[in-house]
């Protein structure tokens, strides 16, 4: 049967959409899916925005995880693996989970793995830093830095990546953006707070940002 050229025109061209919906749809099921066990909304969208679209991040709302998971270590490795493990064990996903401090040198280490609830166990971000800002007046030393560790489970094997920012305390509070104690840490080399920054700017330069970049290469670098 003869096919004149418009019609093989148009046979070839729904060949071709039909072809890159098929491909689209299978790497989007094929992607490497990992949870990472955090409920913070902030933490969720960072990592997302820094890994690559080919690892697909669960939270742990998406699995159904409501538990709460107690971080009872005194190691910032301690607490994240503990929450990754909880995960890996009860739901039986590959999980990664993070612990972050931020560690101030004239105050021997503090707030350090207490940083989440410095001013108490249900305190916020102004509280914490209220006090931190509180306990640093009169004293011309002011030099900390930022360390996260991220505890990885992957088939049953762990893994452990950390990345620091080295930086100061400023004495105010300067910036909308970000979270935590970011309105008043300055990185080493830079004028502006990590509030004061984009979510780019911040991810090339921030603690988290480097352990998720030694992460995401070591995921990168698996045979899937």
């Amino acid at each position: 049967m003869h096919i004149n050229g418009k019609k093989r025109k148009r046979s070839i061209v729904c060949f071709i959409d039909k072809w890159v919906s098929l491909r689209q749809e299978y790497n989007k099921t094929n992607n490497m899916k990992i949870v990472f066990a955090t409920n913070s909304k902030n933490k969720l969208k960072e990592i997302k925005a820094l890994v690559p679209s080919s690892i697909e991040v669960l939270s742990l709302a998406d699995i159904g995880c409501f538990d709460d998971i107690p971080e009872t270590s005194n190691t910032l490795e301690g607490n994240a693996l503990i929450k990754a493990e909880h995960v890996y064990r009860n739901y039986g996903y590959s999980c990664f989970s993070d612990d972050t401090g931020l560690l101030i040198d004239a105050l021997n280490g503090e707030p350090g793995v207490y940083s989440a609830r410095y001013a108490g166990e249900n305190a916020n971000s102004e509280e914490n830093m209220k006090k931190l800002l509180f306990n640093l007046e009169g004293i011309s030393n002011r030099k900390a830095h930022f360390e996260t560790v991220i505890a990885l489970i992957l088939d049953g094997e762990r893994k452990f990546f950390s990345g620091i920012a080295v930086g100061e305390i400023t004495k105010e509070k300067s910036g909308q953006e970000g979270f935590g104690y970011d309105p008043i840490f300055q990185p080493l080399g830079f004028d502006q707070t990590f509030a004061e920054m984009t979510s780019d700017e911040k991810g090339k330069i921030s603690h988290r940002g480097k352990a998720v970049e030694k992460l995401v290469a070591y995921l990168n670098s698996l045979e899937r």
